[in-house]
C-alpha cells in the first residue's frame, strides 16, 4: 500500500498534546479508511504538523481527518519510507514518546539541506589517480558528516545530499569538508579540482510533488550557480546565529545569499531553466523577460555567479551537454542542438574552451 506524508499549518495556539490527541483519533477509526498511522512530526515553533501515513489513495487521508477533527492537510504528497527515513531519522514514533499516555511528540520536520559537488566527469588522467582521489575524498566526506550527525540522502562519485537537524552540525560540517578537501585533491590537480557546498532548509511537504524538493531545488541552485565554494540561504545564516548567542558567520569563508539575492535567484533559475535551450535566445529578451535593464541584469549576475548574461547562458549550455554527453544521450551533432548551439562546431569550440577538450575526445577518453 502506498506511503503519503501531509501537511497541517496549525494555530500557534495549538500546541504539541492538542496534535497527540488528535492524532490518537485518527488511530482510532483510521481501519475504516484502510489507513494506517506510521508516525507524525510536530513543529510548535514553526507552527506545523506532519504525518506519515499508509493509505490506498490521498482522498481516504484526507476523509479520515476530517471524519475525526476537520483539519484537512493543506498537502499531500506520496513518498519512499527509506528517503522519509534518510531525511528524518525514523518511520515510527520515537522511543520517548511512547513513554507517554498520549505519545506526544514535540519533534520538528524541518531540516538543513547540504549539497556536496566536486567536478565531475573529467580530468580523470589515469585510473588510479582518480580512484585513490575519490577514496580520499569519500573516506573525508564519510568521517565529517558522522562527526556532525548529518544523514546521508543520496550521493555517488561527485556529490552528496545531506539532512541535518541541527543547524550548527550542518555549518561546522561544511567548514570541515571544505577545510580537509585540499589535503586529499592530489597537488597535480589542485586547479582543476573543485569542491562547491551549499546548505539550505526547509520542510518535507509543500506543493511541490516530493519530499524536501523546495528545499532542494533551491540548495542545488545555490551550489551550482553562485561564484564562491561555500554559500549558505539567509535563513540558515539566521538559525545559526540563533542557535549559537549571535556569533556571526565568517564572510570572509562563507558567502551568505541576502533575501533579495535569493528572489533574484529563484526568478533567475525558474526562467533560464525554461529557454535555456532555445537557439535564438538573446540578452535584450533575457533582461526584459525577468523584468531588469541589461546593466541591472549584468551587475546582478556579476555579483550572484561572476559571469555576464552571455556567459551565464553559454556555460549552463554546456553543463547540460556535458552530462547528455556522458549520459550518452545522443551524438556530439544531437547533442549541440539540443542544449540550444546553432553549430556542432561552435558548440565544440565553446567545450574546449571551457573544458579543455574537444567532445569527440572526452567521449574517447571519458565515456566508459
Amino acid at each position: 500500500m502506498p506511503i503519503y506524508m501531509d501537511r497541517h499549518d496549525i494555530p500557534k495556539e495549538i500546541k504539541a498534546e492538542h496534535v497527540a490527541q488528535m492524532h490518537q483519533e485518527d488511530l482510532k477509526v483510521e481501519h475504516l479508511y484502510g489507513c494506517k498511522g506510521m508516525t507524525y512530526w510536530c513543529d510548535e515553533n514553526r507552527n506545523t504538523a506532519f504525518c506519515l501515513i499508509e493509505a490506498p489513495n490521498k482522498k481516504a487521508i484526507q476523509d479520515m481527518h476530517d471524519h475525526v477533527h476537520g483539519e484537512y492537510p493543506h498537502d499531500i504528497i506520496e513518498v519512499d519510507k527509506n528517503i522519509v527515513e534518510s531525511f528524518l531519522g525514523r518511520i515510527q514514533d520515537p522511543e520517548k514518546a511512547k513513554d507517554t499516555k498520549l505519545n506526544i511528540i514535540n519533534d520538528p520536520a524541518f531540516r538543513v539541506i547540504m549539497l556536496i559537488e566536486t567536478s565531475n566527469y573529467l580530468n580523470r588522467l589515469e585510473g588510479n589517480q582518480f580512484s585513490v582521489f575519490y577514496q580520499k575524498f569519500h573516506n573525508s566526506v564519510l568521517k565529517t558528516l558522522k562527526k556532525f550527525n548529518g544523514r546521508i540522502v543520496n550521493n555517488n562519485n561527485n556529490s552528496y545530499l545531506v539532512s541535518f537537524k541541527s543547524v550548527t552540525d550542518a555549518v561546522l560540517g561544511a567548514l570541515k569538508i571544505q577545510y580537509k578537501f585540499k589535503y586529499v585533491t592530489p597537488k597535480f590537480d589542485s586547479v582543476s579540482r573543485k569542491l562547491k557546498i551549499a546548505l539550505g532548509s526547509g520542510i518535507p511537504v509543500t506543493n511541490k510533488n516530493n519530499i524536501f524538493e523546495e528545499a532542494i531545488t533551491f540548495t542545488t541552485r545555490m551550489c551550482e550557480v553562485t561564484k564562491e565554494q561555500l554559500v549558505i540561504s539567509s535563513e540558515v545564516k539566521a538559525l545559526y546565529e540563533s542557535e549559537n548567542r549571535n556569533i556571526t558567520i565568517d564572510k570572509n569563508l562563507i558567502r551568505t545569499l541576502k533575501p533579495s539575492e535569493e528572489e533574484f535567484l529563484i526568478h533567475l533559475m525558474d526562467y533560464v531553466e525554461r529557454i535555456w535551450n532555445i537557439p535564438n535566445f538573446n540578452i535584450t529578451s533575457f533582461s526584459k523577460d525577468l523584468g531588469y535593464s541589461k546593466s541591472q541584469l549584468y551587475r546582478k549576475l556579476i555579483s550572484l555567479t561572476g559571469q555576464s548574461p552571455n556567459n551565464f547562458i553559454k556555460e549552463f549550455r554546456l553543463h547540460k551537454a556535458l552530462k547528455m554527453l556522458h549520459k550518452q544521450h545522443g551524438n556530439i551533432s544531437e547533442t549541440a542542438y539540443r542544449s540550444g548551439f546553432n553549430s556542432p562546431a561552435y558548440f565544440s569550440k565553446c567545450f574546449l574552451e571551457k573544458y579543455g577538450v574537444l567532445p569527440s575526445k572526452y567521449i574517447q577518453q571519458h565515456i566508459v
